[in-house]
């Protein structure tokens, strides 16, 4: 998919985003991942902000990145309803450069699977994050639940011109070829949610 229609469709998916904010199935979820991050923190594809009521909002300033300029303008609302710290770059990250080793947590919710090389984002993270930093993701991916697999391989391009994102990407393997040093990996709902506590290498 173009990048200008991807950035179209996320601008026109801005209220959805805004009603999911709260949705419960992933409040428990985004609370054990968000809850570690501390310091300057970098959020990248922040969406409409669903995770700053999350954050412990005393410990942490918020740069938040995104290349869709309705998403940002919703989470420049949803941070002010937070009383979180934050500052917002519009930009997509394939073109964005920032200062290695700028943030001391490294923060991607459910956005790994709308980067057309997810290897590469990982990479900028694992330089933009400072040694002893966190760089914390929960991410969707293919189940191991054979069934499920075949199903999301097979709705996968339809999938993606709907939403703008894929529902087949390997996570075990997007992260084993990356450069994090992962520290703990959980996974929920037949291993198509996954929770990832990780480390730059420096």
């Amino acid at each position: 998919m173009k990048k200008e229609k991807q950035i179209k469709k996320y601008d026109k998916q801005v209220k959805m985003y805004e009603n999911k904010r709260a949705n419960p199935k992933f409040a428990g979820l985004r609370n054990k991942i968000i809850k570690n991050a501390y310091g300057k923190v970098l959020e990248v594809g922040i969406g409409a902000g669903a995770n700053f009521s999350y954050y412990d909002r005393n410990n942490v300033e918020i740069t938040g990145i995104d290349f869709s300029s309705e998403m940002i303008m919703s989470a420049k609302r949803a941070a002010s309803i937070s009383q979180v710290k934050a500052k917002f770059i519009q930009e997509d990250i394939d073109e964005l450069i920032l200062e290695p080793n700028s943030f001391d947590s490294i923060v991607s919710t459910l956005s790994l699977c709308s980067y057309p090389d997810p290897i590469a984002t990982l990479s900028k993270f694992n330089s933009w994050c400072r040694k002893g930093g966190i760089i914390l993701l929960m991410e969707h991916g293919l189940s191991s639940n054979p069934l499920l697999s075949f199903t999301q391989k097979m709705i996968d391009p339809l999938h993606t011109k709907i939403s703008g994102c894929h529902c087949n990407r390997n996570i075990d393997k997007i992260i084993g070829k990356s450069s994090l040093q992962v520290d703990q990996i959980e996974r929920y709902w037949s291993d198509i949610i996954y929770l990832i506590r990780a480390k730059p290498t420096k």
